[in-house]
């Protein structure tokens, strides 16, 4: 059984900093037993992580829609696992207003990071949260899980305008804001006409990732880890694309010779 001492360990064998900022995805499952169950992982995450920005997604895209539009931040569950749902309630963190995307931060500078979010109209845009992340070169752990998880992609891609990945019109969304008011948002949301669930090619990108030190293995008590560098990610991903903008989705394999630095 896993302590909050050998997770905190865990942490800084993989080489993460308590100034870090550091987006996790997760699977609690695949850490194993621990001694407190789930919230010692958040303890073990919040207190290493002492002067840095911990975050952690709280989406929900699975369960907004037109016939369930009312986001409010403060009761809507996420549809991401245990750890974000337990997270975003604790005191002194914050949830983001974006209606499908949301983020729940912790740490410094926590309220410019989110600012702005119920303002966006795609899930992933540029100056949105996710795009801060390579700003900051922040890392991220997926933690039991593959970059079928890695949200940042999605970023990448946004920022690219690569075709066929969100919806031509946008769906009517409301979000309860902190005073209490109603805004409107129009958000687009994910849409690609080969798959439903583009972030399931992503895994494609995994060897080119590992090869230029963009990604690199580690675990998190019993969960095999990979470690990411925003920036890296983002570099790498766009070299990709920049060979066949829609590759991710239309071939089976990227070819090596398209990662590998000039």
């Amino acid at each position: 059984m896993f302590t909050k001492q050998n997770l905190k360990q865990n942490l800084k064998e993989m080489g993460i900093e308590p100034f870090d900022t550091l987006l996790v995805h997760s699977s609690m499952k695949a850490i194993g037993e621990v001694e407190g169950g789930a919230d010692t992982v958040l303890d073990a995450f919040m207190e290493y992580l002492c002067e840095g920005l911990l975050i952690l997604p709280t989406h929900t895209w699975f369960s907004m829609s037109e016939y369930h539009n009312v986001f409010d931040p403060r009761i809507e569950p996420a549809c991401v696992g245990i750890l974000p749902n337990l997270f975003m309630k604790r005191k002194g963190v914050l949830r983001s207003l974006h209606p499908t995307h949301s983020v729940a931060v912790y740490g410094k500078d926590s309220e410019a990071f989110i600012e702005g979010e119920e303002n966006r109209t795609t899930p992933c845009p540029p100056g949105g949260c996710y795009d801060r992340l390579k700003g900051r070169n922040s890392k991220i752990l997926l933690l039991g899980v593959g970059h079928e998880r890695n949200t940042f992609i999605h970023c990448v891609e946004e920022h690219l305008d690569v075709p066929d990945r969100l919806t031509k019109e946008p769906t009517y969304f409301k979000i309860i804001m902190p005073d209490g008011r109603i805004k409107p948002s129009f958000m687009h949301r994910h849409y690609n006409s080969v798959t439903d669930h583009i972030s399931e090619n992503y895994t494609k990108l995994e060897q080119a990732f590992y090869e230029r030190g963009a990604a690199v293995k580690s675990s998190f008590g019993d969960a095999a880890c990979i470690l990411c560098n925003s920036k890296a990610i983002f570099d790498v991903t766009k070299d990709v694309l920049s060979h066949q903008i829609n590759c991710i989705i239309e071939l089976d394999t990227i070819p090596k010779e398209w990662w590998m630095k000039n």
